[in-house]
């Protein structure tokens, strides 16, 4: 793994530069992103361009033996080119432009400005493209960040009715899909389609499904025009784009297709405190991030690019746009730096060099102070670099998961789309509650697309599986065949492609996976948590019928939990508690060997190395909490860490590289029994 951080040059007086780059190096850094916000200071309104300075930063960097990732400035058009594009800029739900005088101020769907996107691109990829300095480029930056996916211009009007013809060729077919005989919304013409939005009650939700499959591809052809152009100037270097965290507007798998390498910007305690809806994390973990919320983050992006990732802006402090902004606890800086070395990241870099003392970010730390010296997380930074060396002849190579989450955006977006009742179930959180339980449980966990390889996993959790998807299904009827251990949650085929109920009813294509049938479904208050043995839900509970006995039953007969075989049906919503009663059988009759770990201590296998993380809240003796599968040394120092972990502290060990999460030869139709 590399490490940089994220400077800018044009902050800064030149003669600065060669001393941050010297001090960078001393630091261990040896990869610099610039670039993505300068498009003021490369071009003026007169169209004169000024690349020199950018050169100069460039040789200044690459002659001190840094590497530089270039960012295309796209994601802060200046003041001059919204005078020459007023239109470029997006609308708001209530149609008012989202304005000059921050970033992000532009429409996707504004041809006009993906045309000047894609000259200022061009100009950058001729003048650098070949420059021994740059390494890697950036699209743009953080797309979608301040909600600005979804735009309600005339331009969208226009491109969504061009989409919508496109996908549906014939307006009755549109009107059919839609159900748009449902309160006389009929149209006679795709040029009467309307932005769903405005609309007295909600609108339709095939018609907001829609609309956001339409966005995910205006997103795509943004950033596929970019790519194409420099790969056209740019050949041999790769091209990246930073992704958000907690963040669905649109689908990643889908625009990442596109990219070498798929990165993402963490900042876990400006997380925690922005969306973090339970009170009790909120408290113990204040100071270090949850267990696993920048883990399922590292899972999900590795799964994008066929295991190609980056950590291209790490949290080094307090940031500025959280709702409250605390100080890391000492050590975490460095914690978070082995923890995406852990989970295979090619790179991590820090966001930013040096704290600006002006503008909107000023109470954003970076590694350096406002007045050049050195904050707190420089140290951590620099020790991270001196450790790195122990790994280098050891094989840290990114295996293959026992388990899979299959993680589908657009399911995802269903549920959000429309959902009576149960407004406090987010499907994005279930999902990491799904992904934190295995890690609790110890076991190693990849999360991916609907469209991977599912061939090596021993274990494949479903819990957003709401698009009811024939092909998926028909994939896996194979494994489960084979033996594989399936385990489908609540909603799961609830919805069609274009968000109807499933003539046969949910969970619809599924139903050759297990037989079972959701009869009624309803959505409780928070004060309501039924419970099943013990096992207690909430939010979203499903009646089913069928040939099956149920695992467990409610209080009030319906029952709970189904099982054919290895194929698992669970059909109402577990809280941590029960996720972990219901998981920690499943993964043992699956051939693993979970062991709950406690709220605060993970563990992460790489290649022939074993780490362990602790967030607290107390210090753990590691030897009594691991599994003998963890391999940890009976004695003897360990590359890392102490055996008994404080709080805030990694441990890595070497353990011989073995096939223990191998997935078993089974013959065809064989199962394994649960």
């Amino acid at each position: 793994m590399k490490t940089g951080v994220c400077y800018y040059p044009e902050h800064w007086p030149e003669s600065r530069w060669a001393d941050d780059a010297a001090h960078m190096k001393r630091l261990g850094l040896s990869v610099v992103r610039i670039g993505e916000f300068a498009w003021s200071r490369l071009e003026d309104a007169n169209g004169t361009l000024h690349f020199d300075w950018l050169e100069r930063a460039i040789d200044t960097l690459h002659e001190a033996g840094l590497e530089v990732v270039l960012g295309t400035p796209t994601a802060t058009p200046p003041a001059w080119l919204l005078a020459r594009h007023p239109d470029m800029l997006a609308l708001d739900e209530q149609g008012r432009p989202r304005g000059f005088g921050s970033r992000r101020h532009y429409c996707f769907s504004s041809r006009a400005y993906l045309g000047e996107c894609a000259r200022i691109v061009t100009l950058l990829a001729r003048r650098f493209g070949q420059h021994a300095g740059v390494i890697a480029w950036q699209t743009d930056n953080e797309y979608g960040c301040h909600d600005t996916v979804l735009s309600y211009s005339d331009s969208a009007l226009v491109a969504f009715r061009d989409w919508c013809a496109h996908r549906y060729t014939d307006i009755d077919a549109l009107n059919e899909a839609w159900g748009n005989v449902f309160w006389s919304m009929e149209y006679s013409g795709f040029n009467e389609l309307p932005l769903p939005v405005g609309a007295v009650t909600e609108s339709n939700p095939a018609h907001r499904l829609a609309y956001w499959r339409f966005a995910t591809d205006e997103v795509r052809q943004f950033n596929r025009m970019q790519v194409d152009i420099l790969r056209a100037h740019s050949p041999g270097r790769d091209i990246t784009h930073n992704f958000m965290g907690n963040f669905v507007e649109f689908d990643h798998h889908i625009v990442a297709a596109d990219l070498d390498i798929a990165a993402w910007d963490s900042y876990p305690l400006g997380f925690l405190a922005r969306d973090d809806a339970d009170a009790g994390d909120r408290k113990a973990y204040l100071r270090t991030g949850t267990p696993d919320n920048a883990a399922f983050h590292h899972d999900l992006y590795r799964g994008c690019c066929n295991g190609r990732w980056w950590v291209i802006e790490q949290q080094p402090g307090p940031v500025n746009w959280a709702p409250y902004n605390p100080a890391p606890l000492p050590g975490m800086v460095r914690y978070w730096g082995w923890e995406a070395f852990a989970h295979g990241a090619e790179l991590m870099s820090w966001f930013r060099w040096r704290q600006a003392p002006f503008a909107q970010e000023q109470m954003h730390t970076g590694l350096l102070l406002p007045d050049g010296g050195e904050d707190i997380a420089a140290g951590e930074v620099a020790r991270v670099n001196e450790e790195l060396p122990l790994f280098a002849d050891l094989d840290t190579k990114t295996r293959t998961a026992p388990v899979a989450l299959l993680f589908d955006y657009a399911s995802d977006r269903a549920q959000r789309t429309h959902q009576p009742g149960a407004r406090a179930h987010d499907p994005l959180t279930f999902a990491q509650e799904v992904h934190a339980t295995c890690r609790r449980l110890g076991v190693d966990i990849d999360v991916i697309s609907t469209s991977a390889d599912l061939s090596t996993y021993k274990v494949l959790l479903l819990p957003s599986a709401t698009i009811d998807d024939a092909d998926l299904v028909d994939r896996l009827r194979v494994y489960a065949a084979a033996g594989t251990t399936i385990v489908l949650f609540p909603r799961t085929g609830s919805k069609t492609a274009e968000f109807r109920i499933p003539e046969a009813l949910p969970p619809g294509e599924f139903r050759r996976l297990i037989d079972v049938r959701v009869v009624r479904v309803e959505t409780l208050p928070p004060t309501e948590r039924p419970q099943a043995e013990t096992v207690t839900t909430h939010a979203w509970r499903e009646c089913i019928e069928s040939t099956l006995e149920p695992m467990a039953r409610f209080d009030d007969g319906w029952g709970f939990h189904y099982r054919d075989g290895a194929t698992h049906y669970i059909n109402a919503i577990p809280d941590r508690h029960g996720l972990l009663a219901l998981l920690e059988p499943i993964l043992i009759r699956a051939g693993l060997e979970p062991r709950d770990l406690g709220a605060g201590l993970r563990i992460r296998r790489l290649g022939e190395v074993s780490f362990a993380f602790n967030v607290g809240p107390d210090n753990v003796e590691l030897e009594s909490l691991l599994p003998d599968s963890a391999g940890l040394p009976a004695s003897g120092p360990l590359l890392i860490g102490e055996r008994t972990l404080a709080v805030g502290d990694v441990a890595a060990w070497s353990r011989p590289a073995s096939s223990d999460h191998a997935k078993p030869e089974l013959d065809a139709g064989q199962k394994l029994q649960v």
